[in-house]
């Protein structure tokens, strides 16, 4: 994901909030050995960046297709984006592979591959 902000408007929202931003926190159970479920449990807390745009007037977001990238989140993702069913464009882009019909693979590794 990416954020284009206009640095004197956030400049301006640091100023009116002390240094931060007032974002959401969102509280994410996990254990610290994500490939052990029996490890110890923590709680992961975090902000999605993408609730900033609330602090902006006029902030817009946009869309952008599938067409144009392949998100990677997890490692089947990873292991899809690596595999023959996505290719390299002469223009350095990766794009799913002509044969997949704008379907991409479905990989669903052991979970002891999650990272």
């Amino acid at each position: 994901n990416n954020l284009w902000v206009d640095l004197v408007a956030l400049k301006q929202q640091f100023k009116k909030h002390d240094g931060t931003l007032p974002l959401p926190v969102m509280k994410n159970a996990k254990t610290v050995d994500p490939r052990d479920k029996s490890s110890t449990k923590v709680l992961q807390l975090e902000t999605a960046m993408g609730a900033a745009i609330q602090c902006f007037d006029g902030a817009s977001a946009l869309v952008i297709p599938r067409s144009r990238f392949a998100p990677v989140k997890t490692t089947n993702d990873l292991f899809a984006l690596r595999s023959d069913a996505y290719v390299l464009t002469k223009d350095f882009r990766i794009t799913l592979a002509d044969k997949r019909q704008g379907i991409p693979p479905d990989v669903k590794l052991d979970g002891m591959y999650k990272f």
